[in-house]
């Protein structure tokens, strides 16, 4: 029969799935947050899911980071209450499923540069809406591929396999 002890565990490991899986996703990976890279290009083959972190970096002074909708996209053109982020190492929590929209607003790095992200965000992982997809190839410079799931699968695995034996 199997111990409190081991039913323990078991729980946990289940409850720290969803935190375990999230990824962070450097934008740009090593190029980063600045004109002329196609960020589009970029996040085409990632998957993006609620629990994830998008990090900006970026020279602060010379860049910013504006979440805007889909027109504020395609105009380049925030809304006059966003608030800029401008610290040259912004950590935005994807918290909520559906597309994001994020564009620089300096000079005219996002009309004739490009600088601007556009993303569509899936549910967390683990939640019984998702299913996890195969995991890419190849993986970022950043290391973060999209999809973790099959990162953690051989430590889940090696955990309850410890436990119970």
């Amino acid at each position: 029969m199997a111990s409190p002890k081991m039913f323990m565990i078991i729980a946990i490991v289940a409850v720290s799935i969803p935190s375990i899986l999230a990824t962070e996703h450097l934008v740009g990976d090593a190029t980063g947050w600045k004109p002329g890279f196609d960020y589009g290009a970029w996040a085409n083959g990632k998957e993006f899911h609620v629990g994830d972190t998008l990090v900006f970096k970026y020279r602060a002074g010379a860049h910013n980071v504006l979440r805007v909708n889909g027109t504020g996209f395609q105009e380049c053109k925030a809304a006059d209450d966003t608030v800029p982020l401008s610290s040259g190492n912004d950590v935005i929590s994807l918290s909520t499923p559906g597309k994001k929209w994020y564009i620089c607003s300096f000079a005219k790095h996002c009309e004739s540069g490009n600088q601007k992200l556009a993303i569509t965000v899936l549910a967390q992982l683990g939640s019984p809406s998702t299913s996890p997809s195969p995991s890419p190839t190849g993986t970022s410079p950043s290391g973060a591929t999209g999809s973790t799931v099959s990162r953690y699968y051989g430590l889940i695995v090696a955990i309850v396999g410890m436990v119970m034996f």
